[in-house]
């Protein structure tokens, strides 16, 4: 994933309208799309790979990798954990889970790695809020990036309202 790394904002009005964008897709994210976000990033994919005779409740099962033989003939399950995924937002206030950029180094600052591993060890609001820290953090360095390429003057150097709050202070707000 290049977290919209094709995208080049050349002014300073665009840079900030990029920030707004990806600060509105990570919000939604973690406001109303909570439940979705929430499950994109359970840190463990159950498979069947055969069919089930007799159902065995998942809870009986530990929480971690392994793999299960219930009797051949009624159940194969394979538990397996998820690859270290990160939380994009993009200009066009849409978000993504997914795994980080392949290239190395990644043509843009990469957000917070493996915030689906942090997820089962906490209760979700300290989660959410974790997440959101770290977004905040990811969203700063993005637009920091676009805005060191460029020879601003001074006085547009301070494009951040800081009318605009952290995610963090939204996610705050509401749990």
């Amino acid at each position: 994933m290049d977290g919209g790394a094709n995208y080049n904002p050349r002014t300073v009005e665009e840079v900030f309208r990029d920030f707004k964008g990806r600060r509105a897709g990570m919000i939604k994210a973690l406001t109303t799309d909570v439940d979705e976000f929430y499950q994109q990033c359970d840190p463990v994919i159950c498979f069947q790979l055969s069919h089930v005779e007799e159902e065995m409740p998942l809870a009986s099962l530990p929480r971690r990798p392994a793999f299960y033989d219930f009797n051949l003939a009624t159940c194969i399950l394979h538990l397996t954990e998820k690859e270290n995924l990160c939380l994009y937002g993009f200009p066009n206030e849409l978000w993504e889970v997914n795994l980080p950029a392949e290239e190395v180094p990644p043509e843009l600052p990469e957000p917070a790695l493996g915030i689906n591993f942090a997820r089962d060890g906490m209760q979700e609001k300290d989660w959410l809020s974790l997440v959101a820290v770290h977004s905040d953090a990811w969203l700063l360095a993005v637009a920091f990036y676009f805005g060191a390429r460029f020879g601003f003057d001074k006085a547009d150097r301070f494009f951040i309202s800081p009318f605009l709050f952290l995610s963090l202070d939204i996610i705050a707000a509401r749990v």
